[in-house]
């Protein structure tokens, strides 16, 4: 996965848009900033794999408009699906833009399964049933697009990490 910038430059393409990360970590802070998404980005950077997270986001900008943009210029997005990931409104409008950009650009979608269960993702049930239950009444015009985000990203073979 890391290659250097003449490599990205060379993989553009109408279908392209231009790489600028090998990798986006789509993650819920609360759940795993500090324990395993720490370990996976020093991992990542470690192997050379320019990763982007929220924490690498310029101070002044406007959170949305530049994460959608850093989704869009990366190869690839690992999803770490967490027990509170779909109790945050950006986690999942990023799921959203993930998958949009899978289906656009060919971006590979890497699903982590932490401590949640792979069908809980798939069906939104457990402690995914439990956000929606919050969002069916004042989010229903994006309620079906987070749905079916989950259904996909949760059909595609991961990782389950049960324990540690």
């Amino acid at each position: 996965m890391a290659s250097t910038s003449a490599q990205m430059e060379s993989d553009s393409s109408p279908s392209n848009p231009g790489w600028t990360h090998d990798v986006f970590l789509s993650f819920r802070g609360e759940d795993t900033r500090y324990n395993f998404t720490d370990h996976l980005y020093n991992a990542l950077d470690g192997k050379g794999i320019t990763t982007f997270r929220d924490d690498k986001l310029p101070r002044g900008e406007k959170i949305a408009p530049e994460l959608l943009k850093a989704i869009e210029k990366s190869r690839s997005s690992i999803v770490v699906f967490s027990k509170t990931y779909a109790h945050s409104r950006w986690c999942l409008d990023e799921l959203a833009k993930i998958m949009e950009c899978s289906r656009k650009y060919g971006q590979i979608v890497l699903p982590i399964f932490y401590h949640v269960d792979p069908s809980d993702v798939r069906k939104q049930t457990g402690s995914f049933e439990e956000a929606f239950t919050r969002y069916e009444e004042n989010w229903k015009n994006k309620v079906q697009c987070w749905r079916e985000a989950l259904t996909e990203a949760g059909n595609i073979s991961g990782w389950h990490v049960k324990e540690g």
